[in-house]
């Protein structure tokens, strides 16, 4: 048998997911620096940190979510509508230095938002304002990751393969 358990489940989606984000990411940048309609990031290795903070508060919020479906079919339907929600509040459409302060305070109690932040530093450099606190997004996503793995420890026990 191929999978033996839920983490091994879940890791391989994470997995595919991050995989199939980056090199659409990188294949469309590349295609965009090529017919000149992007220029080169100015801070290749803080863009890729950037992202990867970003895989990483989604494959710890994967981890929550997925296996917090083995105990309740409401998470799933809950998800789906949430996850349409996020993108317009990620920090993607918008920057945090257009917002009113009241309103900066407020985004960047949202994790992703600094993963954005700091990919946004990376690629435009002094050019941008940028907001983000990197220790904030750390704490963060080590909170969801660890709390993600007790729900798949308690989920393996409920699941059978």
């Amino acid at each position: 048998m191929l999978f033996r358990s839920v983490i091994d489940v879940l890791i391989t989606r994470i997995i595919i997911e991050i995989g199939g984000a980056t090199g659409s990411f990188i294949m469309l940048s590349l295609l965009f620096i090529f017919v000149g309609w992007m220029p080169m990031p100015d801070d290749l290795l803080e863009v890729v940190f950037g992202w990867t903070m970003l895989a990483w508060f989604g494959a710890s919020l994967a981890l929550l979510i997925g296996a917090g479906t083995a105990f309740s079919e409401i998470v799933e339907r809950l998800w789906h509508p949430v996850s349409y929600l996020m993108f317009p509040i990620s920090g993607a459409a918008f920057m945090v230095d257009w917002l009113p302060q009241g309103l900066q305070n407020v985004v960047l109690l949202l994790p992703m938002v600094h993963g954005v932040e700091i990919l946004r530093e990376g690629y435009f450099g002094n050019s941008v304002r940028t907001h983000y606190d990197l220790g904030y997004m750390a704490m963060c996503c080590l909170v969801l990751s660890l709390a993600g793995l007790y729900i798949v420890h308690a989920a393996s026990r409920r699941v059978e393969f």
